[in-house]
């Protein structure tokens, strides 16, 4: 079986659908599926210089046979990760290939690649990324119209099969008066290869030993609850609760908010018991990870919320709301606390977690049993090669 995965950037500074790539793809190739990725140089969308890769040709990636991508200058329009000899080489190749995978709608490179398939006879699975969340359609919605009408309807009506992260995510989601097959399968983890001292982040950041961690570690950007979360924590800061907040994440494609939440902090009470990391990658991101009493994201809509998986894998319990889809899954087994989007409602599960430290370390055991036996790359790859051996079959039976 060999698969294209499409995807317009693979640079961890965009997040979890880069994340996910650099985990499906090697658990494919290891159950022995040849997979190759199509992406760009992209690496940021204000100013930041590309990757550092070679162009054009594929690069093997080391201990999987069968795993290899392929980067594309990222041209003309680098703001929309877009590249034309991307698509030049998709349409000279797709006919070597059994399926597609791509990842995204809205970004002109995947629509066109979806367009290219289509026309090679490519059979190709799409994954929205959120994107045909009602709350997501409404940025930028006569643009977006005019997109889906001459663009993605078209690509959603020929797809072999939408790809959700969740159930809710996919009862949700605009179709525009497609029918369509539906594939339901989570994101995976990589669990964390050891046990590190969680005394060495305190010291590197000055935060005391005595009081909780909690963490949010995500994309900075409007969706993600922060206007939320920083009058929750003040209120519980002001009440006299104590605990240390970090902030961790960037957005490369909005500095301009990002500013404005470091700006807010500085000027809150929060400003004495916050640090704030930035973007963070590596052994920094899993050190934090792994020492953070209580992970926290409030977001209006999360189509999946992989970090919300990787502190679950960590043994962290989460308080998350009840738009981030998988809050069945974190409800059911008790992995945590849900709540709706206010400010008043997360103040009163923060303080039930903080100020209830065997609940909130019976639920972080909870939330790791529950992702190491559901977030596992290795079963979900191998849902993952079913649900493409019958697309496959399905469009050689047509």
């Amino acid at each position: 079986m060999k698969i294209l995965q499409i995807i317009p950037s693979i640079s961890l500074i965009y997040g979890g659908p880069s994340q996910m790539i650099l985990g499906l793809a090697p658990a494919l190739a290891s159950l022995g599926v040849e997979v190759t990725v199509i992406t760009t140089d992209s690496n940021g969308d204000t100013g930041q210089q590309p990757l550092d890769v070679p162009l054009n040709k594929p690069i093997k990636q080391d201990g999987y046979d069968g795993y290899e991508v392929i980067y594309f200058r990222c041209s003309p329009f680098r703001r929309y990760k877009f590249s034309l000899d991307l698509l030049q080489w998709l349409n000279s190749h797709a006919h070597e290939y059994d399926l597609a995978h791509i990842h995204a709608l809205f970004s002109p490179v995947s629509s066109f690649a979806a367009r290219i398939c289509r026309q090679k006879g490519l059979p190709y699975i799409l994954r929205p990324l959120g994107t045909l969340d009602p709350a997501d359609l409404r940025k930028k919605r006569q643009l977006k119209q005019l997109y889906t009408a001459v663009l993605e309807r078209p690509n959603i009506a020929g797809a072999a099969a939408l790809h959700f992260t969740s159930e809710q995510e996919a009862k949700i989601s605009e179709r525009f008066g497609v029918v369509t097959r539906d594939l339901v399968l989570p994101l995976g983890v990589i669990p964390a290869s050891e046990i590190l001292d969680k005394n060495l982040v305190r010291q590197q950041f000055g935060i005391p030993s005595d009081v909780p961690l909690v963490l949010f570690m995500s994309r900075v950007d409007p969706k993600k609850g922060l206007d939320l979360l920083i009058p929750a924590l003040e209120k519980l800061l002001v009440s006299g609760l104590k605990f240390h907040f970090v902030l961790a994440g960037g957005n490369p494609q909005d500095t301009d908010y990002v500013e404005q939440i470091k700006t807010q902090i500085q000027n809150s009470p929060l400003q004495t018991n916050t640090t704030i990391t930035g973007f963070v990658t590596g052994e920094l991101k899993s050190a934090l990870l792994q020492t953070a009493d209580l992970f926290v994201l409030p977001s209006y809509y999360e189509n999946f919320g992989i970090a919300v998986a990787e502190a679950m894998v960590r043994g962290t319990a989460v308080v998350i709301s009840d738009q981030v889809h998988i809050y069945p899954q974190i409800r059911d087994s008790n992995s945590g606390w849900v709540c709706p989007t206010d400010v008043k409602e997360l103040c009163l599960v923060i303080r039930d977690a903080l100020q209830n430290p065997e609940e909130r370390k019976q639920r972080g055991l909870n939330a790791q049993q529950y992702a190491l036996q559901h977030y596992s790359w290795e079963a979900i790859g191998r849902e993952i090669i079913k649900a493409y051996a019958k697309f496959i079959d399905n469009h050689h039976k047509s």
